[in-house]
């Protein structure tokens, strides 16, 4: 009974002198945040950064543009020529005023010329158009630049990282472990990822914002062609005015 309890006691003394062993062999790595992993990629990561933030505010201020561009301009087209009928100019320009949207301010130019030649209201309405389409089109560039800049910053972070990881062996002999040249290879990875990170994301707004304008724009365009449609239509005659025969 001796033997088999100091044969117990020996086990349990060596199996906690082998956790004690291991425990730090199998302690958990110490965990880093994404803003440390940022500081890592150096200073390229500044350019990366207010990239990212200026591509931000550029695609929530063209959303909110164009979310606010839209309307129904076919049935704002009904409205106003029920107002026109009446003959009633300063309600279809106050009506105009009202909705304060691209299709309206173009549509109000035009409203303006009403007595003149008809190429003189095309010619308003076309120039009123261009105004528009610039207006919605605005800001686009930026972020095409950022979608094309971005990744480009982040390969210039890959040279300067291998760069720094070069001069640590050269300066070191070639005597040299793994976690000398981390520094490096931390920002040469980190910057790529984020410059691509930055210009993918970038590059699929644009896209998608540009598709989004260009459908409005054509909307625009086959709407506006239909109000001078409207202007052209014979005016319908008064019961008055038939002749009897």
């Amino acid at each position: 009974m001796t033997t088999v309890t100091l044969f117990l006691t020996a086990l349990l003394f060596q199996n906690g002198m082998v956790e004690d062993t291991l425990q730090p062999l199998v302690a958990e790595p110490e965990k880093i945040t994404l803003l440390q992993m940022l500081a890592e990629g150096g200073f390229v990561m500044i350019p990366i950064t207010l990239l990212s933030l200026l591509a931000i505010y550029v695609i929530a201020e063209r959303w909110r543009v164009l979310s606010n561009s839209r309307m129904n301009n076919q049935q704002f087209l009904n409205s106003l020529e029920q107002i026109l009928k009446r003959g009633d100019m300063k309600a279809a320009l106050q009506y105009c005023d009202d909705m304060d949207k691209p299709f309206s301010r173009i549509m109000k130019q035009g409203i303006k010329r009403l007595g003149r030649p008809i190429h003189d209201i095309d010619d308003a309405i076309k120039n009123a158009g261009k105004r528009e389409v610039h207006l919605l089109e605005k800001k686009m560039d930026w972020l095409a630049t950022i979608a094309g800049v971005a990744p480009l910053l982040g390969f210039l972070g890959t040279v300067t990282g291998m760069i720094q990881a070069f001069q640590q062996i050269q300066t070191l002999e070639g005597n040299v472990n793994p976690s000398v040249l981390a520094g490096g290879i931390w920002e040469a990875l980190i910057t790529t990822a984020s410059g691509l990170a930055v210009g993918i994301i970038a590059y699929g707004f644009y896209n998608y914002l540009l598709g989004r304008m260009n459908r409005m724009i054509f909307d625009l365009e086959d709407s506006s062609t239909e109000f001078i449609e409207l202007l052209q239509k014979p005016a319908a005659k008064k019961p008055s005015e038939t002749t009897i025969r």
